[in-house]
């Protein structure tokens, strides 16, 4: 359970890092989803630039079995590295926008 709670107190204080960013054109919300009881983590951009819709999501990570799952990545970060200099070995780190054929080839967790 130790590990479980510095899990979420890791990608809590990422997401709280990158939702400070907020987009350099329109006018747009950066959302922060936190649901640590199912233990999904989002940033999503929502909005509007001009006359178009914008909605997005940035960042989705998940903890599963005690690892942490990169479902989705829309930053120019390395956010499985920064994890990584947290203290979170690379066998804990899915990568899972990689198919599950690709991720025999990266350090990080298979599945």
């Amino acid at each position: 359970m130790e590990k479980l709670e510095k899990y979420r107190d890791y990608v809590r204080q990422m997401i709280d890092k990158y939702a400070r960013y907020k987009p350099s054109y329109g006018e747009m919300k950066v959302e922060k989803i936190v649901d640590t009881k199912t233990d999904r983590y989002l940033i999503v951009h929502v909005g509007w630039n001009q006359q178009r819709r914008i909605y997005g999501t940035v960042i989705h990570i998940d903890i599963e079995d005690e690892k942490i799952w990169i479902q989705w990545n829309g930053t120019e970060s390395d956010l499985a590295e920064e994890l990584v200099e947290m203290g979170v070995p690379k066998q804990d780190i899915g990568i899972g926008f990689h198919s599950p054929y690709m991720r025999q080839f990266t350090e990080y967790a298979m599945g």
